[in-house]
């Protein structure tokens, strides 16, 4: 029997914590892993992600509540929650969320033909605390020179969020307005209260984008999103 026929027949070696890898070697090895079994390619090397929190649970459940809300308000933008992303030969990242421009409407992305996500999502959200270091270093790397245009980390520890715009290449920190509001520069109308989120005050993180969601700046968004559309051969 051929050397490169027994090859296909062993089984492929387990993932594990500080392996370097392509995103295919990566993608193949992972897809034969335990379904319960979570890892990230991030500048070539496979993170393991540290068991959750309940509190961590609770700012997702949150981050996820918000970008949801905005997708069901707006035709043409989704959201997708702790979805496998390929970014390029070195990054694989299961973001913990995401908002993306549907392609037709002029977004960045693609489906590969096994369905996950290919190229940067518009906008990416991770909830740090374990993961705080990686998330504000080598995911932002990463995130950086894919092309995601905005970046946000909620760093729990320091009950913080930190908002990064892509600017020629290169992410500038974006700081909130006098009311402590971050307003995307990508997504308009957008909204995030930067102290009720730290504080899990659900009503007033949802109220904030609802304030957006009723401006003249979002009904102008949907509308340049359904014209995109409209405009494809």
């Amino acid at each position: 029997m051929a050397i490169s026929t027994i090859a296909k027949l062993l089984p492929l070696p387990r993932l594990e914590a500080g392996d370097c890898l392509d995103q295919a070697t990566f993608h193949e090895r992972y897809r034969a892993m335990p379904a319960d079994f979570c890892a990230e390619l991030i500048g070539g090397m496979v993170i393991v992600p540290s068991p959750l929190s309940s509190e961590h649970g609770q700012y997702h459940a949150l981050v996820m509540g918000w970008l949801t809300n905005y997708w069901e308000a707006t035709p043409g933008v989704r959201a997708q929650d702790n979805a496998t992303t390929i970014l390029g030969d070195a990054s694989e990242p299961q973001p913990d969320g995401a908002l993306l421009i549907d392609r037709e409407h002029g977004g960045q992305t693609a489906l590969s033909e096994h369905g996950y996500t290919v190229g940067a999502p518009e906008l990416i959200v991770e909830v740090a605390s374990s993961s705080e270091s990686i998330d504000l270093n080598a995911k932002r790397r990463d995130y950086e020179q894919a092309g995601v245009l905005e970046y946000v980390v909620v760093v729990i520890r320091q009950q913080t969020v930190r908002w990064f715009v892509l600017q020629n290449g290169v992410y500038q920190e974006l700081q909130a307005d006098v009311a402590g509001v971050f307003k995307s520069t990508v997504f308009p109308s957008l909204w995030l209260h930067r102290e009720a989120l730290c504080q899990i005050d659900v009503p007033r993180v949802m109220a904030t984008l609802r304030q957006g969601l009723a401006s003249p700046e979002h009904a102008a968004f949907v509308q340049r999103l359904q014209s995109h559309r409209e405009s494809l051969p």
